[in-house]
């Protein structure tokens, strides 16, 4: 059984990786989870969950996805082996190993996979807004390099994530960005009479690139804007349902 996902082209050229970024569609879950979720966490029942999570395996191969305990950090954990899921509080993984399949959750944060095909290593991030801001990306990048790849040789891949238009934040979070980052300012913008929004992917991508990868791509799908293709937990908030999540996956075979 598998699931359909989206793809990055960039991430697509290399042979020897597979990837893909997953929404709702493929899975047994139903209800407010309806679709492929793969969180444990969010009140899903445990045996559709496990059988979404064996379904994306089964699509990307070769084996179990490796998932962490997100924790909106800038932590990252450096793989040789499998892990128990949930068992490493990161936000971020890396790996050498061939294999290893690389799983982030998210449910509007923006989920970033990157492959340097020459050094054969991979990456798979989570980038909230604290997780950006705090500096999930170049942490990840950092931990790229020590298995030896090289950010000009890196390409990145921004999937399914919340939109400037849908991510009203206010002026505090604004101020508090700012106080970190005074040149973003352009990263934000301001309906008449409303409140400030973050380009969070935006952002993302402007780190990606201050990092020195060398090919950065955005797959400009809004997770708020299509809530039957993604779990969106603003969209799900505001509706006064819950979001499951769904997840991106790296491997290098």
């Amino acid at each position: 059984m598998t699931a359909p996902f989206a793809a990055a082209p960039a991430l697509a050229a290399i042979p020897s990786l597979r990837h893909g970024f997953f929404g709702r569609a493929g899975g047994v879950s139903t209800g407010d989870h309806a679709g492929l979720n793969v969180s444990l966490a969010m009140g899903d029942l445990p045996a559709n969950v496990e059988t979404n999570r064996q379904i994306v395996a089964e699509t990307i191969g070769p084996g179990p996805i490796n998932i962490l305990k997100q924790t909106h950090s800038a932590r990252v954990e450096t793989l040789t082996g499998p892990i128990t899921p949930s068992s490493i509080d990161a936000d971020a993984m890396v790996t050498a190993t061939p294999g290893l399949a690389l799983g982030i959750l998210t449910a509007d944060c923006t989920p970033i996979l990157l492959a340097d095909p020459e050094a054969r290593v991979i990456g798979a991030a989570h980038a909230g807004w604290r997780g950006a801001v705090d500096g999930i990306i170049g942490s990840t990048i950092a931990a790229m390099a020590a298995l030896g790849a090289e950010p000009a040789r890196i390409r990145a891949a921004i999937g399914p994530t919340i939109s400037t238009a849908n991510y009203e934040v206010g002026e505090p979070f604004r101020a508090d960005f700012l106080t970190l980052h005074p040149d973003g300012g352009h990263h934000f913008t301001t309906p008449e009479g409303g409140k400030p929004h973050f380009d969070l992917p935006g952002f993302v991508e402007a780190q990606l690139r201050r990092a020195g990868i060398g090919l950065v791509e955005n797959l400009g799908i809004c997770t708020y804007a299509d809530p039957a293709s993604y779990f969106s937990h603003r969209y799900a908030t505001h509706q006064g349902t819950r979001a499951g999540r769904q997840i991106a996956v790296i491997a290098m075979t």
